[in-house]
């Protein structure tokens, strides 16, 4: 006999709820769409739960998205999200009865349109002020990742769940975060295997490797969300500054060649800082495997410098004309040189000015 009472109360009870979903539909048919959602094969009250009759009072409890989804509650609980005024679940996934799976294009969480999404609030001048933060929508949209994924369609570009992660996003100070300096060339390398190989193998990848703040890493020399391409001319034409703001000695002696000033009246064919150091694999000198060791400079000149010899590599890029211990030579012959063009623009001078006096006044 138990038996059939609990058949019935079974049974019956999930009819019941059948009913009720329909006549939930027949007051709010607003909510039809459910049914082409991902939540679409659940009743009302499977998130509506505190609604125990029908018809209902009008003022009900919030729906808690943790009941059914509570691992991601818990991460997004320890998320720069959390707290009072971050986006809530529907934030960033859309209308309740709307929710579509990210494999769908009109999904709020589909790879193209995640940028959209994150730019309700990062792309909003007047939020991104009161939240502490940059507004950086805009910076990503004219970014290679940005026309690649938005503009060519391609969904393997990065956007902001690749960098960033989507209910795990930390700050960028935890050491856990993706965006942590740390750990940003292991999340750049996700898609950029073989850079991040030849990274590490190179001396800014080994002095972040032993635990030093002083080498750069991908965002260092790329940006973070403005990253344009290696090829065109607007990244070609500032690597020089780029690599000057760490090595600013190099710099300095750099802008005093035939290279520098040639590049800076705009010519792109002309010697930077990669063609002779490399771009990711750089090395110092004194490693053999570096491209300007000794044993190499007369093939790396000589990519450019067709003929290029043992006397012609005995040029120094870097020398300095104010070092007189390293550089005598360099350094008396500036001296003379400036002295030779100080006397002979002061002699002309001179000259000019006693010219005038004997016409004015003769």
């Amino acid at each position: 006999m138990k038996s059939w009472v609990l058949f019935f109360l079974l049974f019956g009870a999930s009819g019941a709820i059948q009913a009720a979903k329909l006549d939930c539909l027949s007051c709010h048919d607003e909510k039809a769409t459910a049914k082409a959602s991902v939540h679409g094969s659940l009743n009302c009250t499977g998130c509506h739960t505190t609604i125990q009759s029908f018809p209902h009072p009008d003022k009900q409890t919030p729906v808690d998205c943790a009941s059914c989804h509570p691992g991601n509650a818990t991460t997004l609980a320890k998320s720069v999200h959390a707290g009072k005024g971050g986006p809530s679940c529907l934030s960033c996934h859309g209308d309740a009865h709307s929710i579509l799976p990210s494999t769908d294009p009109k999904s709020a969480t589909y790879a193209s349109n995640v940028p959209r999404t994150c730019g309700t609030c990062h792309g909003n001048a007047e939020i991104a002020k009161r939240a502490g933060v940059q507004e950086v929508y805009s910076l990503y949209m004219d970014s290679i990742h940005g026309f690649a994924l938005t503009k060519d369609g391609l969904l393997v570009a990065a956007s902001c769940t690749s960098c960033h992660g989507s209910h795990d996003i930390l700050s960028s100070k935890d050491p856990k975060s993706k965006t942590n300096r740390a750990n940003i060339p292991a999340t750049c390398g996700t898609c950029h295997a073989g850079p991040l190989q030849a990274f590490s193998e190179g001396i800014h990848g080994q002095m972040l490797q032993a635990g030093s703040t002083d080498g750069p890493v991908c965002t260092s020399c790329h940006t973070a969300h403005q990253i344009s391409r290696v090829g065109n001319a607007e990244f070609e034409m500032k690597t020089t500054a780029t690599c000057g703001g760490c090595h600013k000695d190099e710099l300095a002696t750099y802008r005093d060649t035939f290279h520098a000033q040639v590049s800076a009246l705009g010519y792109r064919q002309t010697a930077r800082c990669w063609d002779c150091h490399g771009e990711h694999n750089i090395q110092p000198p004194s490693n053999p495997a570096s491209t300007v060791a000794p044993a190499h400079l007369i093939q790396t000149c000589g990519k450019c410098h067709t003929g290029a010899n043992a006397s012609f590599v005995k040029y120094d890029p870097h020398a300095d004309s104010h070092d007189v211990k390293r550089y005598p030579g360099l350094h008396y012959s500036a001296v003379f040189m400036n002295l030779l063009l100080a006397s002979v623009l002061g002699f002309f001078a001179l000259h000019t000015i006693l010219w005038f006096l004997r016409t004015r006044f003769r």
